[in-house]
């Protein structure tokens, strides 16, 4: 599905990325883990093209560095930032028909995401589907910004730090959500601080540090490798 390679970005002359290396494949939850600033949140927007960065981004093996972000979600890849960046004056309604990809999407064609499938998903969004956004709770509103990228039916959706600041039970609210995404087939690069969410959605994980990929494994496998966690993970 996705496969990154060398991946380089700068911010002035800060070289933020070092050449990541990484891949997700069809129907693959991926988290990538790590401390904060260490380039989590860089290496996602390189990716949508949101920086720019030379190396290789490759989506079902076509090449994607150097596109707009607009093209590159054209191709099938979707960013839900950590900013959720709502629209907080628009209803719950209006910001996921902003999600959608096409006029024709808008007008009824069928695609694997739609209004009810999300509603269907998250019922407290249907209750407030005539709310302002901008009323609505930091989860609900992380909810909202996650199904208006799926409402562009991406085959990849890139998710930033989902679980930041919501309470226990929205936590776990959010974990479900990702399962239940990638049940329905979209490959899932998941940016995510809290590890237990990350263990428990995904297949494989990453450690950053550095700029750098410094482990690629099985969530098992980080479990049983003490040294990566103390050195890379472990405050």
């Amino acid at each position: 599905m996705l496969d990154v390679t060398d991946l380089h970005a700068y911010y002035g002359k800060s070289h933020i990325l070092q050449g990541v290396t990484l891949s997700v494949g069809d129907n693959e939850v991926v988290s990538l883990l790590g401390r904060n600033g260490v380039g989590r949140s860089t290496t996602t927007m390189a990716i949508m093209g949101m920086v720019s960065a030379h190396g290789s981004v490759r989506l079902r093996g076509r090449e994607l560095i150097g596109l707009p972000p607009h093209e590159v979600a054209r191709q099938g890849i979707g960013i839900v930032p950590e900013s959720r960046a709502i629209f907080p004056t628009l209803t719950v309604r209006e910001n996921l028909l902003i999600g959608t990809k096409t006029k024709g999407q808008i007008g009824g064609q069928a695609g694997r995401w739609s209004e009810e499938a999300t509603f269907e998903m998250f019922p407290n969004l249907k209750e407030r589907a005539d709310t302002a956004a901008g009323v609505l709770s930091g989860g609900e509103q992380q909810m909202l910004s996650i199904c208006r990228t799926l409402m562009g039916n991406p085959d990849l959706v890139m998710i930033d730090e989902p679980t930041e600041g919501l309470a226990p039970q929205m936590v776990e609210q959010v974990g479900r959500l990702l399962t239940a995404i990638a049940a329905q087939g979209v490959s899932i690069l998941l940016v995510e601080q809290k590890l237990q969410i990350a263990m428990r959605v995904s297949h494989r994980v990453l450690v950053m540090g550095h700029g750098r990929i410094v482990f690629t494994g099985t969530p098992a496998e980080l479990t049983a490798d003490e040294a990566i966690r103390r050195e890379w993970l472990e405050v």
